[in-house]
């Protein structure tokens, strides 16, 4: 029988993509983890660490109390159980060690809280303290200064009705401690997107504050990884891969290489794209995108993944949470830690 050159191409095309698809597996990543990362806690969302490195801060849930473990003793702490009530979404690190708190007054409804009443709050360390409102409302998560009081936050129509339906902008401004109330000082618009093809959240800074990485979420539940030079305002898309999901968060100390929440596994795993199947990678921001390598393999689990990855300030440890690909952006069931 004769078969011609280009059967025998079709049928090689054919085994190829089928060796290509990879079936996810069952069970739960937790009771297959690698040597180098381990449960830190069992509940919990939104990690970040504190600027010494020696403990984490945390959601119990979204629209729950920040905590606080300390990574030697393993000691807990609420920071907000004195709130009523308390429904905030994150909680992150001033350099000085208090805390900034974004989140809704009163939990009205997920889409309602989550947008248009997301607000910014200032909680002190000092043991007993409240938190003090700063009467701005933003969007998502924001960028915050390593080693000063600089910040970064974008805002969309929800939360200003000034901003055109589906614009966002992105504002750079200072913590100012210095008064006997908090207050956000020398606010300054850095980068607006006019439409939705380009929706902006503020991630990290680094080269001493002078960059800043941001995320592009675009149509389709897409989204790119993106830096800007705050000096010069350039503009760098980083991930370079059009019709996936690529969300920065976390930024290794030498501002070279960032953590991605990405879905490029499903090239050979399968499944929806976007926020849904995603696991944890390393990216290094040098414009190619070529320079992705996978850190977490959540994903390779039916129904799991791993998202929200911050980066300790020495660079040694990464924590981040476990999730279901069905829930919600931000929804985690523990924190764990990895080990580089």
């Amino acid at each position: 029988m004769r078969i011609h050159c280009t059967s025998l191409a079709l049928i090689f095309i054919g085994f190829s993509a089928a060796a290509q698809t990879v079936q996810r597996k069952p069970g739960s990543p937790i009771d297959n983890l690698p040597a180098n990362i381990q449960v830190l806690t069992t509940f919990g969302e939104r990690a970040d660490f504190s600027p010494d490195n020696k403990r984490v801060a945390f959601m119990t849930k979204s629209f729950g109390d920040a905590m606080v473990i300390d990574l030697e003793t393993r000691r807990l702490k609420c920071l907000t159980c004195n709130v009523p009530a308390a429904a905030f979404l994150r909680v992150m690190h001033l350099s000085t060690g208090d805390y900034i708190l974004i989140g809704p007054e009163k939990f009205t409804d997920i889409h309602t809280s989550r947008e248009r009443d997301n607000e910014l709050w200032f909680l002190s360390k000092q043991p007993g303290s409240k938190p003090v409102k700063f009467n701005e409302k933003m969007s998502e998560g924001m960028a915050i200064s390593k080693k000063g009081m600089k910040i970064a936050y974008s805002q969309v129509h929800a939360q200003y009705p000034d901003i055109k339906e589906g614009a966002s902008r992105i504002i750079v401004a200072d913590i100012d401690l210095s008064g006997g109330i908090p207050k956000i000082a020398n606010k300054k618009i850095v980068y607006e997107s006019a439409d939705s093809t380009c929706t902006l959240e503020a991630q990290d800074f680094f080269d001493n504050d002078t960059k800043m990485t941001f995320i592009c979420y675009e149509p389709a539940h897409m989204a790119s990884v993106m830096t800007m030079d705050l000096n010069t305002r350039q503009i760098v898309n980083h991930s370079q891969k059009p019709n996936t999901y690529n969300e920065c968060e976390g930024i290794f100390p030498d501002g070279k290489y960032t953590c991605v929440e990405a879905d490029r596994q499903c090239d050979q795993l399968g499944g929806r794209r976007g926020p849904w199947n995603i696991d944890i990678w390393k990216l290094k921001l040098d414009g190619t995108g070529k320079d992705f390598v996978r850190l977490t393999h959540f994903n390779d689990y039916e129904g799991g993944k791993a998202s929200n990855p911050v980066v300790s300030t020495d660079g040694k440890l990464m924590a981040f949470q476990f999730a279901n690909t069905t829930d919600p952006a931000g929804v985690g069931y523990g924190l764990l830690l990895y080990k580089f």
